[in-house]
């Protein structure tokens, strides 16, 4: 059986001591986050999600969803419960505004309850997580009428929330897109079409599904300027506002998949369903894609999820199976083997993992707290700045967080051997699991180009320029501290790669767009490198001070140290041989003419 127990010491690090949130009281929905409530929050939510969710984790891969012949959805064993549980905590409405029902709290904490939810049951964390992109969308872009009849619900956990974007034929490329949307006399729409991939599309665990649903109305442009958002949902509401006659959407089947079995993922048949314009005809992907960005966030916060629960295993794993010697002799000499633990190779996967998610975690914390700054900063200038910076990160908390993961996951099963590949032990959902969040809200080749062709130039790539910046004078300042003056030097040679690379992109992808397209990949990655450097910087810089102190955890700060000290040696400088790659261009990779690639 896998175990889970949530990492609360380290978020509380992150939370109270890196980002210091209790400075920030002075901005809205930051009053309440002082230092008790913050450790009340998170100790409570990681016994939540350790005691409730997680236990049902690996029952709920085993058993999956069903479809019944009626076209319903019943979840595994255990979510129902789980759910109610999840909801009468209030645990979904931690950080939404108060205004709607939530509790107001920064998104810093948002991220954290992603994080420990995914880490217990990817499966389970779906559902509401989806809701929150929802819930984003609306509040964005809806009207006064559609917020306040959907949101509070929504809000509440009473409802939840989809998007549906992809169809048989199309999947990034929306323009595609046939669904229909023919307007009524009374002001609803007629939805006519077919979505797949749709999760959480059909379930049992709230009592009204609110669909976002990409149409396009009959005048519209056939391409992407033509694409409007709909809300659709599951029930018609009836006078009072509650759920009443069933709308023609229905679910024709359930996806088989690879992982999250938990999670329905369904293919829904829109027949003429009434939905609502959310937001201005023809101007849907905006709308979607406030949904999307906050979606790609929260599922390159599924891959730290992952990667910290496959994590966990391997550890107790390797300080518990015994095989072999160590290299330098018997650690325990009256046992016939020492444990795997001692092992270089197996350490160096540990590590990995480590050196990983302790940043990213700090990562998804501080891109939170980017979040809300963006919108409560007392400054537009502070706004803007912050906006800028969360939204040159996103493709890298995406791309970068979920590639790595995923490796991740895949390297704590290597440790377990072969016990590792067969089911009794947990570790292949973790890895199945951890798979698709490469793929979904824009696959990671998406993002790289994303970052590439559309972040760097923004407002003149002055986004990218103030990164680079704020990444040296971190270095510099780092240098002074004989404990981080390693991890500094190396940090800024990275960063050096970097801004290297993206002179490379100017002087070469405008002539050849492909060149873009061919190290997009790899820029995204030595990106990722810095921002963890610099992310084990600033917690360097605090557990540094703190032993200096002598505040007490000794343990704790040493580790911090040892941990940040690894990630220079083996994460950075990775970034100067993705550079060169880079550099070798287009020009070979795309000589061979597709029947070259034929092997019969």
């Amino acid at each position: 059986m896998p175990i889970f127990k949530a990492p609360t010491r380290d978020s509380r690090f992150i939370i109270n001591e890196v980002l210091k949130l209790e400075s920030y009281g002075n901005l809205p929905g930051f009053e309440n986050a002082t230092a008790d409530v913050v450790d009340t929050v998170v100790e409570e939510l990681g016994k939540f999600v350790s005691e409730v969710v997680a236990p049902i984790n690996l029952s709920g891969d085993q058993e999956g969803c069903k479809r019944h012949p009626d076209g319903t959805v019943t979840t595994p064993a255990g979510f129902k419960e789980a759910y109610a549980a999840f909801v009468d905590s209030g645990w979904g409405t931690l950080a939404q505004p108060e205004d709607l029902g939530g509790q107001g709290m920064p998104h810093v904490l948002g991220m954290l309850l992603e994080e420990y939810l995914v880490s217990a049951n990817q499966s389970f964390a779906m559902y509401s997580g989806l809701t929150s992109g929802a819930v984003a969308a609306v509040k964005a872009k809806g009207s006064p009428e559609l917020q306040q009849t959907y949101l509070p619900k929504m809000i509440s956990g009473q409802w939840s929330g989809t998007m549906n974007l992809t169809e048989p034929h199309c999947g990034t490329d929306l323009g595609m897109i046939r669904t229909k949307a023919v307007p009524q006399a009374d002001g609803s729409y007629a939805i006519t079409g077919t979505k797949i991939f749709i999760s959480a599309g059909e379930h049992d665990l709230t009592e009204n599904i609110i669909h976002l649903v990409l149409a396009k109305t009959p005048d519209a442009p056939d391409s992407v300027k033509g694409i409007s958002l709909f809300i659709v949902p599951k029930f018609l509401l009836d006078a009072d506002g509650n759920p009443g006659a069933r709308n023609p959407v229905s679910c024709g089947s359930i996806e088989h998949k690879m992982g999250i079995h938990g999670n329905a993922t369904c293919v829904l048949n829109y027949d003429g369903a009434k939905g609502w314009m959310v937001g201005e005809q023809n101007k849907g992907l905006a709308a979607m894609f406030i949904m999307m960005n906050a979606a790609r966030i929260g599922v390159g916060i599924q891959g730290l999820g992952q990667a910290e629960a496959a994590y966990q295993n391997a550890v107790a794993y390797a300080g518990d199976r015994r095989q072999g010697r160590a290299l330098t002799g018997p650690v325990d000499p009256e046992q016939k083997a020492d444990l795997l633990f001692v092992h270089p190779d197996v350490r160096r996967m540990l590590m990995d993992a480590k050196a990983f998610t302790e940043a990213m975690r700090m990562l998804a914390m501080w891109g939170g707290l980017l979040v809300d700054l963006a919108h409560k900063s007392a400054s537009e200038q502070e706004r803007a700045d912050a906006d800028a910076l969360i939204t040159l990160l996103t493709p890298v908390i995406k791309g970068y967080g979920t590639d790595k993961g995923f490796d991740v996951a895949v390297n704590m099963q290597q440790i377990f051997g072969g016990h590792g590949y067969i089911e009794e032990h947990g570790m292949s959902q973790f890895v199945r699991d951890a798979r698709i969040a490469m793929i979904y809200e824009g696959a990671n080749g998406v993002q790289a180009m994303d970052l590439v062709g559309r972040k760097l130039a923004m407002n003149g790539g002055k986004a990218v320029q103030a990164f680079f910046a704020m990444v040296d004078a971190e270095c510099a300042e780092a240098k002074g501290d004989q404990r981080l003056a390693d991890l500094a030097g190396r940090v800024e040679k990275a960063n050096g790669e970097l801004k290297a690379a993206t002179m490379w992109l100017m002087q070469n992808a405008m002539t050849n767009p492909n060149n873009a397209g061919a190290g997009a990949h790899h820029y995204m990655h030595i990106m990722g490198i810095v921002t963890l450097g610099l992310m084990w910087l600033r917690m360097g810089k605090v557990a540094s001070a703190a032993l200096a102190s002598g505040s007490g955890d000794t343990a704790f700060y040493e580790t911090k140290l040892v941990t940040a000290k690894y990630y220079g040696e083996r994460y950075t400088p990775d970034a100067g041989a993705l550079r060169r790659k880079m550099e070798a261009g287009s020009e070979t990779m795309m000589t061979l003419p597709l029947e070259a690639f034929a092997t019969a």
